[in-house]
Parts: structure tokens; sequence; C-alpha cells
């Protein structure tokens, strides 16, 4: 193999980074979906001819882990049928998907007649069909009532579109025009990253390219493997609670064990049987929620690519758990309910080994989808509105959480665009969105805060479909952080009536609301990190003028008095000191 230069390895390594980057750009620019352009729940990824991740994108990391296994169960499958111009299309988690929403575009890229790389775009589509609007159906008992699943086809075979297959695609969705602008937005993308990354090939050859391809295969790999070594061997636990969502089935409990030894990390998990609902995780969906909490945990810096995982085993439990489910079990809620809680699991394992580098948890996802008839087009219109699952981030053992920011299987990188954009696209009234004060977990380091989003119809009634947790249990904290006002910080969907009373809403199920009525969903905040009355005394006063935190829960949580004078705030003589010496 030909050798490397510092210089060339990095002039390669930020070409495929800023491949990715414009991948990324086109999508944004040029789809047609809200969930595309202005929330932008997509991911872009390139891979070797062989199947290994060679970037995967700062994007969504739900998506990201999940394209491994679904790569290569796409190549395998079609075998020796790959040929230039080709691009395939998935979305089935019985086939290495993560959830039929989630909608995935592969493109091989040939030089000099030789299958060298893929370039990959996964997005989660406007709807997949089925008898409920966007895909969540909170009563399917299978996952044939969920959507339209896509078992590994072609919809261009040597550069020539299968008119007929695109067309049964898109004939099976209640958005057909926005979801045509999507996949030629996705076809786009990889079409500019195969465009690239043959440019590449040609400017340094393909042994220098493949060289290089190996050397940042390595550095991730030897990056993973020192941040492995520093944790004591041994075997670690961890469980996080997913929470009866009112369907009869109770708290659902699933454990993470971590087993260290050397450089070398195996993970695996626990749970009970899948159930008749939508929250059954699929293989590879659940391998994404292992890697996102030991990804969280680690912290390190580029490259990420599939080294990373070179020195990890991850076990999802037996065939037909919820964390490894199998035909026919519904699933569609699975991304969000319960692929954190399987991050949080595995995070809070790790966390036993090296409680220095807690990190609390994300605010769980609580969110709508919207459909109903625009007056102003004749056309049916369906949404995930991805600003009602913006939740608050965890804090860190070094800073607080990020306020909005979640959820947390999107760790950042999901948008909720502007109010006006959404009113302008569907015919609804947005009567609020802001932060929610005191839904971020106290602690030392205190938890981000979630979100209140509120909407009304115009003229026409409107379907709303409630799915996701976070209702009952706020976020979990790490190193002691305790939250005493546990009500302001979890979930809730409020159905704000005509005659002036309001519901709260405790399940996940569809609704009809008419103009005149509301629906709010609240967000819940992060956890936060160690004891809260060990919190700054100035950062709670901060807090509060802020409206982060309020004057109660300044004294309740935090042990500092304030009182408003003139929009004033100053501490009384009671203070943390006092408090921790009073016993409270």
């Amino acid at each position: 193999m030909a050798k490397t230069d510092p210089i060339t390895l990095a002039v390669v390594q930020g070409m495929l980074e800023s491949t990715q980057r414009e991948m990324t750009l086109t999508i944004e620019k040029t789809s047609r979906s809200s969930v595309f352009n202005i929330a932008r729940d997509y991911s872009n990824a390139l891979f070797l001819g062989t199947g290994e991740m060679i970037l995967q994108g700062q994007d969504i990391p739900i998506h990201l882990g999940s394209l491994m296994p679904a790569l290569r169960t796409v190549a395998d499958y079609f075998g020796d049928d790959i040929h230039p111009g080709d691009v395939f299309y998935h979305n089935d988690p019985a086939w290495s998907g993560s959830h039929i929403v989630d909608c995935c575009m592969y493109k091989p890229v040939f030089y000099q007649d030789e299958l060298v790389f893929w370039t990959v775009s996964k997005g989660h589509v406007t709807d997949i069909g089925g008898p409920v609007p966007a895909g969540y159906n909170p009563e399917a008992k299978e996952i044939y009532a969920e959507g339209l699943r896509i078992p590994p086809l072609k919809i261009r075979d040597r550069g020539v579109e299968r008119r007929d297959v695109v067309n049964f695609i898109l004939t099976n969705v209640r958005s057909r025009r926005l979801q045509a602008g999507d996949m030629r937005a996705q076809l786009a993308a990889v079409t500019i990253g195969e465009r690239n990354l043959i440019g590449l090939l040609e400017k340094y050859g393909k042994d220098v390219v493949m060289a290089c391809m190996a050397e940042l295969l390595d550095l991730a790999e030897h990056q993973m493997r020192a941040f492995i070594s520093a944790i004591p061997d041994g075997t670690y636990h961890g469980k996080s609670i997913l929470e009866d969502a009112g369907h009869g089935y109770g708290d659902i409990e699933i454990a993470a064990t971590v087993e260290i030894a050397g450089d070398t990390m195996a993970v695996s998990l626990s749970s009970p049987p899948q159930i008749p609902y939508f929250i059954n995780s699929y293989a590879a969906n659940s391998l994404s929620g292992v890697y996102l909490g030991v990804m969280m945990f680690a912290q390190l810096p580029p490259p990420y690519n599939e080294g990373l995982y070179r020195p990890i085993t991850v076990d999802v439990g037996p065939e037909g758990t919820l964390t490894n489910a199998k035909e026919p079990a519904p699933h569609a809620n699975c991304t969000t309910t319960p692929s954190e809680s399987i991050t949080d699991a595995v995070r809070m394992a790790l966390e036993q080994a090296l409680p220095e580098k807690a990190v609390a948890s994300w605010g769980h996802s609580n969110g709508l989808n919207i459909a109903g008839q625009d007056y102003r087009s004749g056309e049916e219109y369906v949404s995930m509105i991805l600003a009602t699952i913006i939740s608050g981030g965890g804090a860190s053992h070094k800073t607080d959480g990020w306020p909005a920011v979640g959820p947390q299987c999107c760790f950042g990188a999901l948008t909720s665009g502007d109010v006006e954009i959404l009113e302008y696209q569907y015919p609804i009234i947005i009567h609020r969105y802001g932060l929610m004060t005191d839904s971020g977990g106290a602690g030392k380091l205190r938890g981000g805060s979630g979100t209140h989003w509120e909407v009304e119809p115009l003229r026409d009634p409107m379907t709303v479909v409630m799915f996701g947790e976070g209702r009952r249990y706020p976020a979990q904290g790490a190193l002691g952080a305790v939250s005493k006002l546990c009500e302001p910080k979890v979930g809730r969907a409020l159905y704000y009536k005509k005659d002036g009373s309001v519901e709260e809403i405790k399940t996940n199920r569809i609704a009809e609301i008419e103009p005149g009525e509301r629906f709010a969903n609240q967000n819940p905040g992060g956890g936060g990190v160690g004891n809260p009355c060990e919190r700054d005394r100035d950062k709670v006063l901060e807090d509060v003028r802020n409206g982060f935190v309020s004057v109660q829960a300044a004294w309740e949580e935090y042990g500092v008095r304030v009182e408003d004078d003139s929009q004033k705030y100053r501490p009384y003589a009671v203070g943390v000191q006092e408090k921790l010496a009073a016993g409270k």
C-alpha cells in the first residue's frame, strides 16, 4: 500500500468532511418538506466499497449508527448486481433499517470499473403511508399497520430511473409532491458525493487515497482504544426506565452491561419480550442507541468513522425482545423511545467506572404530528413537527446543559425553524414557542430548559398524533443531582377546548381538534449534574434573571433565597452554606 504524509492525509480528511457538508447543504437548499428543509432531519455519510464507514457526518446519531449494518445488508442483497449509475432505496427495519419513516438512498461509486466508495443519505420522510398520517400509529399491533415497508430495491438502474418503482413509492404516501422533491434532493446529495470522491481519486490516485482511508480508520480506532484503556477493567451496569404511556404495559426496564478488558469494550443489552405497541427497536436501531451512549461519554475528537467501533462489540439481546425485535413487531416510535433509554443505560454503566466524566440524560422526546386539509390549496397536508420534540440537554461534568437542544437521539443536529415558515406552509397558528421556567434539572451544573409549543388549526379540523414519553419521570441527573420540584421538569400534552376546559393527555393517541381549540406540547428539560446546593450563588441569581429558574426553585432546590424588587433580584442572608449546615 502507498505511504501517506501528514499534509496529504489532512487534505484528504478535509475533502471528505467538505464533501459530507456539501451533501448536507444540498438537501437543506433543495428539499421540499419542512422535515427536511426546516428541521434538517437527515444524515449523510461516506463508505468504502467494502462497506466500512469512512466519514460519519455530525448529523443525526440515531441515523448514523444504523447505516453501517444497513449498507452491508443492501450490498449483500444485490451482490454482483451493482453497477455504475445504480441507486438503491430502503427503509425496512427487518432489513437493518432504523424505522420505516427514515428512508435511505445509496449510490455506489465506481472508479476504473471498480466499486471504490458508497455515498449514502438517510432522511425522515413526511409520510410513509399506512392508516395514520406521518407514520406514527400508537394503535398499531404489528408493523404492517404502520406504513410502507421498503426492502432493498433499485430506483435507478445503470443511470436510468425506474419510474415504476418510484411511482409505486410515491403513490403510497400522502405528501407525494413534497416527497418527490425530497427524494430528488437526496439523489442530488449522493451524486455530489460521487462527483467529489471521483475527483479525489483522480487527483491523488487510488493507492494514495486508499492509504489515507486506512490511516483515518486506524486513527479513530486508536483514539477509542486509548479512551477504553483509561477505564478500569471490570463489569459495569446501568439501567433506564421506559415509562408506561398508558397502554397497559407498565414501566419497562432496559439494562446495559459494559465489560472493559484492556482496550476493548463489550456492551450487552437486556430488555423484556417485544410488545404489540410501537416502541420495539430492531437490531440496527438499538446499535445506534448503544453507540450514542458510548460517544456521549467518550467525547472524542475527529475523525468520526467506523474505526471508532472496532474495539466495541454489541449484543442487543435475544431476538424477540424489545431491543432486538423481530417481525411483526410495531416499531415506528423506536428512534426516540426506546433508543434514548438504551443510550441512557449505556452511559450510566460507563459512569460507574469514571464518575468524573458524568453526563446527565437529556429530556426524552414527547412530540406531535399534524395532518389535515389545506383549504388554501385543496391538498392534504401532513408533517412531523420536529419543533415539538425539542427538549433540554443534560448537563455534563463541565458545563450546564443547553436549552432547547434535544432530542437526545439527534444530539443537537435537529432544528425547529422559524414559526412564521411553518405558519406559511401549513394552515395553522402557533400561539407560543418558548422555553419553560424550572424545566431544567437542578444540579451544581443545571440541565437545559425544555420547550412549550402551542398550535391552533385554521378554518378546518386538524388531526394530532401524540408519541413519545417523558411525561412521568424527569430526565435523570448524575453525581447526586436531585430535583425537588419534579412537576415542571416532565413533558405534557395539553388540549385547550372551546368550552374553556383543559385536558391533560397522558397517553400516546390520535385526536381531532377544531379551529378555536389549541393543542400544547411541553417537552422536558435535561438532567443536572452534582449537588444543587453546591451551585454558585451568582449563577443561580443569573438563572432567575434569565427566567430559567423561578424564585421558588432558587430557594427550594438551590438554597438561594431571592426577592423581586423592581426587576432586581437580591440574595437574602440565608444561602447555600447556611442551608447545607442546617442539613436541608
